[in-house]
């Protein structure tokens, strides 16, 4: 399994989507960002972490609240933002960076 360090140091802009599991927001981005993945398949890279079960890596980019989506590109965190998003909202701040 790739590190994380590798995963947004890769040839793709990857979308995480910081998350628990106790997190009512959070079901409800879940389907919206299913849709963005499916939607951007090839373009951008989208995984999901567990704040719950990664503490280190939530606070090491100082995830205070979820969901929490950051875009990372060439390894830098280029757009964050807290909430949930409508899916042509993220998709718009996504093509910019695509």
């Amino acid at each position: 399994m790739a590190s994380f360090t590798e995963i947004v140091n890769g040839d793709k802009p990857v979308l995480i989507d910081f998350h628990a599991d106790w997190c009512g927001p959070c079901k409800v981005l879940s389907p919206i960002i299913q849709e963005v993945a499916k939607e951007l398949d090839g373009k951008v890279r989208v995984i999901k972490i567990d704040v719950d079960k990664n503490p280190a890596l939530a606070d090491k980019f100082q995830i205070r609240g979820v969901p929490t989506l950051m875009l990372f590109k060439d390894g830098k965190s280029v757009w964050r933002q807290s909430g949930v998003l409508q899916k042509g909202e993220i998709i718009k701040q996504l093509a910019s960076f695509a």
